[in-house]
């Protein structure tokens, strides 16, 4: 059920995250064993600053569904974190939330 959103920096390639978002979402073990459930997508920005200077940035937020422990939070971050940091980023601000999404105002409907 997650989305994974990831924005980041348009002088960095988006592609490069989309899979290790996925995977490290998947070997969290907290979705679908085939990972059928597991949604990302990425955005890229043209203007931003990071910490008062144009510094290359990658935010990872996931939503899902209100319910999860502490520590199944926590292991999905650390799993994704896994997973970007294999990735040869230089002078780069790498951040991760994982976000509840409450059960009762959220609507899902395939067409």
């Amino acid at each position: 059920m997650p989305h994974c959103i990831i924005e980041y920096s348009a002088t960095l390639d988006g592609d490069i995250f989309t899979s290790k978002v996925y995977q490290g979402a998947l070997d969290s073990m907290l979705f679908e064993p085939d990972g059928s459930d597991i949604k990302v997508r990425a955005l890229s920005y043209n203007s931003y600053i990071v910490g008062g200077c144009k510094t290359d940035f990658v935010h990872v937020t996931v939503r899902i569904l209100f319910g999860r422990s502490l520590l199944q939070k926590t292991v999905l971050s650390k799993s994704i974190q896994a997973k970007l940091s294999e990735l040869d980023l230089v002078s780069c601000s790498i951040t991760i939330e994982v976000v509840d999404i409450e059960r009762s105002s959220y609507l899902k409907w395939l067409v």
